[in-house]
């Protein structure tokens, strides 16, 4: 009896405090789980589940709690604790999610629902990513219409150069207009912009979150375009995935996974490899090999590349959580020719080491506390091969230039949330980077190209840093507001240009100006529940981007167009406007349709420069552009079997303005009808950038038979250059037999007379399969194809160059989870 009466003395002295265990429907933990306890005063306190699902959080007072669990993939869990009722050792289970109630964290930098987003927002799960045949994360990213490449091809012939993404065609080039993200972290490459998707560890991959609008209000530089975030698995107790597969090209992947817990640390190590003898990237009628007389120039175009993470979690408390990853990546890759005099591939490679480091913080007040700091050593080379005119063409070709890019760049953020009241949200932060790099060049000979005659050396500092406040309202239940906004100021450091002629030692030295500017982007939204199933939305906001230091100071050559670097550019901005509905018209369709307006002031654009020579472009500022449209997305779930789902976007991208550089005025007329500045006329249209993107994918899953799906993706015509005037010739159209915008089955040059005479690229249709079945418990066999009809589809002009083949792989993936 009194043993009895002390331990009930100890349990009435003790905190009280809500405690439990998360997990999925099959009992797995769910870690990294937002777990809130709503107070009857209003009052929140939050923490993350660890490792092992668990959460404990303590209480003060009396009363009833609500106790809200948020996941990323799953239902958002919610109940009352009547006061007095036991609240420790909670079994806490979580549903998979219906389509609207996936969280997000990406557009507001805290967890909502994407049906509570005033944001036009897509989330690709784990399942998705799996499913997809893709063997690099931008070919997954191809089955949303909005997003794109700067050319339409893939990373696996594409140079790296080119893999800028642009979501809705914002202002394509090389360099990206989207912020991509990995687990928050800035995964774009620091010199130029562009983005590695070989380096995406897809198989660590938990999802991947895509907000389709500007976002400078909330990550400043890069986002005036959207932001693509990825999103890694935390650490699981004693687990390892591994992947192998084989594909025609002679392409082998290798992929790897393993994690365990030791008690408050979790690790995570994977990483992958890939090689592939490629294929060739120049149309049947105007490629030239080196097995033909006279020789040519044409190869295989192809990427070998491995990369290598660890990331490393301490959950010191419930309260406090550090993190650290490390990574290595490298990739080479040749580009499809090699020079006929001394048979050196057109190739590329790149190494780059990444450290990053950080702290999550739920400080005394229950405000919420998250800091970074990140690093990048990274060494990029390149050569370019030019192709004189000569009879046959592409029989000549010489190396021109050997480059090297070495760039260290090293950055930090802090952003602080916290809920003021149960319908404010407020959330403030800042960031910090600095990037050193520069463009080493070694100008070879015009005979051979194998003596370095010039050697040329440009490049400079870039300090950018921002501030950012948010406030996210609720002043009913039905209507959510959103108001923001952010300064930046970047400045360009030690801007140097240094040219030294090797036979005489004579240097010329060019006098570069530092450059800053400081921009103000805010945002503001709203968003009203019609009913539980439908909401509508709006927002406006600005946006803004930097010119990199590779758009500053390095030029390259595509084809026999070289464009130069211009280190007086300026920074692009943006103003858009956003109007969106979403509805749920049954539990298991979703309906969701955006209307978007984006006015760009002095957008950088590649400008054909006749008063340069010929085939010379630069880097310019333009006038103004306009990106206005309609993107509508569907999805259809059939029980737990089949998911559809399908999008479309229609878009039309126009210079409305143009500034000509100074000394070559025509070109305010480069297109027909084009204007200039206070003229009336037909604009150009953005290179680059289709009016027409549609997507559908339709997907039967039951475990006990097998997992299947079929991909549909539709792009439209679009224009290669800035004047609007190239097209693909008749007999490239002829190549592969397959129809091209009205040619018959077998194109003749009769058939195909009316597309050839058209500007621009051809539309095309492409269809992907894949499809998997479990063996036991531990083993599961897939398949897939990309390209299945092997439709040749055209990617630019002079020379024509194709897309990707048929492209078929398959393997084993293997699963082991310990206890």
């Amino acid at each position: 009896m009194i043993g009895f009466a002390l331990l009930l003395l100890l349990q009435v002295a003790a905190p009280a405090a809500v405690s439990g265990t998360v997990h999925d429907a099959n009992g797995g933990a769910v870690a990294n789980a937002a777990v809130i306890v709503r107070l009857e005063s209003g009052a929140e306190r939050q923490t993350l589940t660890g490792p092992d699902g668990s959460f404990s959080i303590p209480l003060t007072g009396s009363g009833s709690v609500a106790l809200i669990v948020r996941a990323s993939g799953f239902s958002e869990s919610k109940q009352t604790i009547a006061s007095g009722a036991r609240r420790t050792n909670l079994e806490i289970k979580l549903a998979p999610a219906a389509i609207f109630e996936t969280v997000t964290v990406t557009a507001a930098r805290a967890e909502q629902r994407t049906f509570d987003t005033a944001a036009s927002v897509s989330v690709l799960d784990r399942e998705q990513i799996r499913q997809s045949p893709a063997v690099v994360a931008d070919d997954v990213l191809r089955q949303l219409p909005s997003f794109s490449l700067f050319r339409r091809t893939s990373s696996l012939s594409s140079h790296p150069t080119a893999q800028g993404v642009s979501l809705r065609g914002i202002g394509p080039s090389g360099v990206s207009r989207t912020l991509v993200l990995l687990d928050g972290v800035p995964f774009n490459d620091p010199f130029g912009g562009w983005v590695y998707w070989t380096r995406v560890p897809l198989m660590d991959a938990s999802r991947i979150e895509i907000v389709d609008g500007s976002s400078s209000s909330l990550y400043g530089n890069y986002a005036m375009g959207g932001v693509i975030n990825i999103v890694s698995a935390p650490a699981s107790r004693r687990t390892v995935d591994f992947s192998t597969q084989y594909g025609n090209l002679s392409s082998p992947k290798v992929d790897f996974s393993g994690s365990d817990v030791w008690r408050k640390v979790g690790v995570v190590v994977n990483g992958g490899g890939f090689k592939t003898d490629g294929f060739p990237i120049v149309a049947a009628s105007e490629r030239r090999t080196a097995d033909q007389t006279p020789p040519g120039v044409d190869n295989l175009a192809n990427v070998a590349y491995r990369n290598f993470n660890v990331k490393l979690d301490y959950n010191a408390t419930d309260r406090l959580r550090a993190y650290f990853r490390s990574g290595y990546f490298h990739e080479e890759r040749d580009n499809g020719k090699a020079s006929t005099i001394d048979h050196t591939e057109e190739a590329n490679d790149t190494t780059w080491t990444t450290l990053t480091g950080g702290i999550q913080a739920r400080l005394a007040d229950e405000s919420d506390l998250q800091a970074a700091v990140f690093g990048d050593i990274e060494t990029f080379h390149s050569n370019f091969l030019a192709v004189p005119a000569a009879n046959p063409p592409r029989s000549l070709g010489r190396m021109t230039t050997n480059q090297t890019v070495p760039t260290d760049g090293f950055g930090g953020m802090a952003q602080w949330s916290k809920a003021l009241t149960h319908a404010n949200l407020f959330t403030a932060g800042a960031d910090w980077r600095w990037v050193k790099g520069e463009s080493q060049e070694d100008l070879l000979d015009t005979t051979k190209g194998q003596t370095v005659v010039t050697k040329r050396v440009a490049g400079g500092n870039q300090q950018s840093a921002g501030a950012f406040v948010q406030d996210l309202i609720t002043p009913t239940t039905r209507l959510t507001l959103t108001i923001g906004g952010r300064v930046d100021h970047w400045n360009n450091n030690d801007p140097h240009f240094v040219e030294t002629t090797v036979a005489t030692g004579a240097q010329t030295v060019r006098a570069l100006a530092p450059r800053s500017d400081t921009v103000f982007s805010p945002r503001g939204t709203a968003l009203y529940r019609l009913s539980q199933n439908a909401s509508v939305w709006a927002s406006y906001g600005h946006g803004f981007r930097a010119p990199t230091l590779n758009e500053l100071y390095r030029q390259f050559a595509q084809g026999a167009v070289t464009t130069r670097a211009n280190d007086q550019l300026g920074p692009e901005r943006l103003h858009g406007a956003e109007v969106g509905v979403k509805i749920a018209p049954t539990s298991n369709v979703t309906v969701r349709s955006t209307w978007f307006d984006n006015r760009v002031r002095n957008p950088v654009a590649n400008v054909t420069r006749t008063d340069l020579g010929a085939n010379i472009q630069m880097r310019q500022n333009l006038g103004r552009t306009k990106i206005a449209g309609l993107q509508t997305d569907v999805e259809y779930r059939l029980g737990s079997v089949w998911r559809v789902g399908g999008g479309y976007l229609y878009e039309r991208a126009r210079v409305v303005e143009y500034a000509a550089p100074a000394g070559n005025a025509d070109l305010a007329h480069n297109c027909p009808g084009g204007i200039a500045a206070g003229e009336s006329g037909q604009p150009c249209e953005l290179a680059q950038v289709p009016r027409h993107r549609a997507s559908l994918l339709a997907t039967y899953s039951q475990p006990k038979y097998f997992t299947a799906s079929i991909g549909l993706q539709v792009v439209g015509r679009q224009f290669d250059d800035d004047q609007n005037v190239r097209f693909v010739p008749t007999p490239a159209l002829s190549d592969g037999g397959y129809p091209v915008d009205g040619c018959a089955d077998t194109p003749s040059p009769d058939t195909c007379a009316s597309s050839a005479s058209r500007p621009g690229l051809p539309k095309y249709t492409i269809v992907s399969i894949t499809a998997s079945r479990a063996i036991g418990h531990n083993l599961e066999v897939f398949f897939g194809i990309q390209n299945a009809a092997n439709r040749q589809y055209f990617v630019s002009t002079q020379p024509t160059t194709i897309g990707s083949p048929r492209m078929i792989n398959g393997g084993v993936r293997v699963h082991f989870a310990g206890r």
